[in-house]
């Protein structure tokens, strides 16, 4: 698990628009979060490039991914849902892919498909309506 200083995040606090009565039109508790991935000294290239993939929207031109956090009523735990979200994309983009290792089918596994699909065949072929003889 790789985890983020947090000197290379930045934020960015603003006002949120929905609940909160008379106190949201006073405070902003709203987060957005910057973390520039192109220049991240923590993050290795391939966990950088998967990163980076898995952003999608949220990566600006510049490399640089914006969070933006606006869930709760208090900047703490805005800003706290944010970097767990930022937490989890690093996390997910750790991982390394597993590339499969493409095999063929052996004579013995396609004998018994075969033999299968022919038994299934016969079955259904029984259930028709019956002919007079």
């Amino acid at each position: 698990m790789t985890t983020i200083p947090e000197d290379e995040l930045e934020f960015h606090f603003y006002r949120a628009g929905g609940p909160g009565g008379q106190n949201v039109n006073k405070v902003s508790t709203a987060v957005q979060m910057r973390f520039d991935v192109k220049n991240s000294p923590s993050l290795t290239e391939p966990v950088k490039a998967r990163l980076m993939k898995l952003a999608g929207s949220r990566l600006t031109l510049e490399g640089v991914i914006l969070i933006t956090a606006v869930r709760h009523r208090t900047q703490e735990r805005n800003r706290a849902d944010a970097m767990e979200r930022l937490q989890a994309l690093v996390d997910e983009a750790s991982i390394r892919p597993v590339f499969r290792v493409p095999t063929r089918p052996t004579k013995a596994s396609k004998e018994r498909r075969l033999k299968a699909k022919t038994s299934r065949a016969s079955i259904k072929s029984g259930r028709g309506r019956p002919t007079l003889d």
